[in-house]
């Protein structure tokens, strides 16, 4: 079984989705906010529009594995199961009364179950505890565990590079138990059993939205809103010295909520053919790193679309844009009109709503797969967003 990548649009063969659970029916209007979601979906529609994206994937033979059936597998594992609850238990500051309560109903839940409260979280009106200060004195609908609805984004918790996963650190607190998730199916479960692990939750700041891989051997990484400068300088490092790449490139973006993660702003629907928001694409800029003699070379600052080009080794990195003039592009740009996720070359999935961008993909050979994504787009994350690539050629 082979697994791994090292572009972005060769043929996708193995995925990893989040079906949107409980934990999206936590959202309300006094936590979406914190829990970076601008709306509050609904979820029956959220799972029937996330449902016709998996089985688009499936209908082009690719095999979509679900973060929740990995985890609960994982949790039938003793040794997966002390190390998640150990984990969840010491970031907890609820009393010990209540914490006892805690850590004798996880090591009593079925995998099931133990894996819907590490999803979903729970709330102190599900709890049952007397001689609780904290319980009696805490509002029914605080959170003891805090759910994660932003799981949906498989994307940003890990990244497949060749016959290696890298698990990120991700910025926000609402998003730092995610990874804790993805870490323990990949260390645990049979599937990806001797996998070697790269970066991971207790490093610097490095989301897998801010990381593409645009050819074999060539990587970008966006500086921004979720990941650091040190974040990308450790990454860079670990990828240069174990030679899964010869370049990184630095990508700095502007650190705003539309912009969040590079692959807001960019993403490859051909070898040597990108999507952009027309309305950065004269300003971005990368600086290309290299390793020679275990020192960073940092090359010289130049425009993105001519530094990745030296880079893959291509004359030009063409660019399609986002929409059809500035005030359309911002609109299609915030409705992830860039976030497309290649199955193939020039073959890629896109939310049914950017048309112009869309048409314009149409108009220039790239075969199009739309979804609905009404309700899912509300954490702001498109198909590629809601995609953990496993396996490509």
């Amino acid at each position: 079984m082979t697994l791994g990548a090292d572009s972005e649009v060769g043929r996708l063969r193995t995925v990893m989705l989040h079906r949107p659970g409980a934990e999206l029916g936590r959202l309300t209007p006094r936590n979406n906010d914190q829990l970076l979601f601008d709306g509050i979906p609904w979820l029956g529609r959220a799972q029937e529009e996330h449902d016709a994206f998996a089985q688009a994937l499936r209908d082009h033979s690719v095999e979509v594995l679900y973060l929740t059936e990995l985890l609960t597998a994982t949790l039938e594992i003793a040794a997966a199961r002390e190390e998640i609850i150990a984990s969840t238990l010491k970031d907890l500051y609820v009393g010990p009364s209540l914490q006892g309560w805690i850590e004798s109903h996880l090591h009593g839940a079925a995998p099931d179950k133990l894996a819907e409260v590490l999803m979903a979280g729970l709330r102190n009106d599900e709890v049952r505890v007397d001689g609780s200060v904290a319980h009696a004195l805490m509002q029914p609908e605080d959170f003891l565990i805090s759910p994660l609805p932003n799981l949906l984004f498989t994307r940003d918790s890990s990244v497949w590079l060749r016959d290696r996963v890298a698990v990120t650190s991700l910025a926000m607190p609402a998003r730092a138990r995610e990874t804790q998730l993805t870490g323990l199916i990949y260390r645990h479960h049979p599937r990806f059993a001797g996998t070697p692990v790269v970066h991971g939750p207790h490093l610097e700041h490095l989301e897998g939205g801010d990381v593409l891989e645009l050819a074999p051997g060539v990587i970008a990484v966006g500086i921004g809103e979720r990941t650091t400068p040190a974040g990308l300088e450790r990454f860079a490092r670990q990828v240069l010295t174990e030679d899964l790449a010869r370049t990184v490139l630095a990508v700095p973006i502007a650190q705003e909520r539309a912009t969040m993660h590079l692959d807001t702003i960019v993403t490859m629907v051909d070898v040597d053919t990108v999507v952009i928001y027309p309305n950065m694409a004269d300003s971005l800029r990368a600086v290309p790193l290299s390793l020679e003699d275990d020192h960073f070379v940092i090359g010289q600052e130049s425009s993105f679309f001519s530094a990745a080009a030296a880079a893959m080794g291509i004359d030009t990195l063409h660019q399609i844009d986002t929409g059809l003039d500035p005030v359309t592009a911002e609109r299609e740009q915030w409705d992830d009109g860039n976030n497309t996720l290649a199955i193939d070359a020039r073959l890629a999935v896109a939310y049914e709503r950017n048309e112009q961008t869309n048409a314009r993909l149409e108009e220039h050979g790239i075969e199009v797969i739309t979804i609905s994504g009404d309700q899912l787009g509300s954490g702001r994350g498109g198909p590629r967003c809601m995609s953990c690539p496993i396996d490509r050629d």
